[in-house]
């Protein structure tokens, strides 16, 4: 059987208004093109609910108790890591039996819904503490103070992106269409490794290095584009620069480089990658 279109709610109300002038249920329909048990149906609801709004609908009875909800909400927030599979298992050795869907939806209803994992830097306490500190140091810096700062990071591209889980919106058998596939291809594809910088002004210079970097090409590096990109960007007097603790970076011999040259170098957390804004450039 087809399903009935909708009422507006201006057609309820107006049944209402021809009811309550004394119309019987045959004539509003007459008048309005209705059937009469459509007519009465709306006028009974008014009658009883004193409303012509669609209610809520009751439905199917939840197949997992509120005891139920609660005890597998309870499992994933200590454990983010849990399967459904493994609700599955708890919940029927608690009596109940649902299926892996059942379980979705339940956790959608308590605002918890199963995302890829981010990776992130592996942090020991000493981590923690250093970012803490970095944060709590800076915490009151002017926008004028990390305006002068020109960021810098290398970086591996590789031909055929990174090997790890993309998840596409498609529909049924079109799982082989080039916009829902990722090309693989032996050995890596290739890949090139960049150093460059950036400031709020706008990015620097950017250079591909094209052989195995160490701290002599490091410092090549830094004296043949750090300084240029520092004029192009036309960077305040007393300009700070930025780069992580890799240990071509923090060798004796790379930082009695940065001071000859008076550059004044951002104290920075080790482990923090995810602190240095030229991540988002990168993307």
């Amino acid at each position: 059987m087809a399903k009935t279109k909708e009422l507006s709610k201006d057609t309820r109300n107006k049944i209402v208004d021809l009811h309550q002038v004394g119309k019987t249920e045959s004539a509003i329909g007459k008048q309005l093109g209705l059937n009469k048990s459509t007519v009465g149906a709306i006028i009974r609801k008014w009658k009883t609910y004193k409303t012509t709004d669609n209610l809520p609908r009751s439905g199917a009875p939840r197949k997992i108790s509120p005891r139920g909800v609660k005890m597998i909400t309870r499992t994933v927030s200590k454990n983010p890591r849990t399967t459904r599979g493994d609700l599955v298992n708890d919940l029927q050795r608690a009596g109940t039996k649902v299926t892996k869907p059942t379980i979705s939806n339940t956790l959608r209803r308590q605002g918890l819904k199963s995302c890829s994992a981010r990776r992130v830097p592996l942090l020991k306490p000493v981590h923690v503490q250093a970012r803490l500190k970095f944060a709590r140091e800076h915490l009151d810096d002017p926008d004028e103070d990390w305006e002068n700062v020109i960021w810098s990071d290398e970086t591996k591209i590789e031909l055929f992106g990174k090997n790890s889980t993309r998840r596409v919106w498609r529909t049924k058998n079109a799982e082989l269409h080039p916009k829902n596939t990722i090309p693989t291809v032996k050995h890596g594809g290739g890949n090139i490794m960049l150093w460059g910088c950036f400031s709020a002004k706008g990015p620097g210079r950017l250079i591909r290095v094209k052989e195995r970097m160490n701290g002599a090409m490091y410092r090549e590096i830094l004296s043949e584009n750090l300084l240029p990109s520092a004029r192009a960007l036309k960077m305040k007097r007393g300009w700070v620069f930025q780069h992580d603790n890799d240990p071509k970076h923090t060798a004796r011999a790379t930082k009695e480089w940065l001071r000859k040259k008076h550059f004044k170098v951002l104290e920075w957390p080790s482990q923090s990658p995810d602190l240095n804004p030229i991540e988002n450039l990168w993307r």
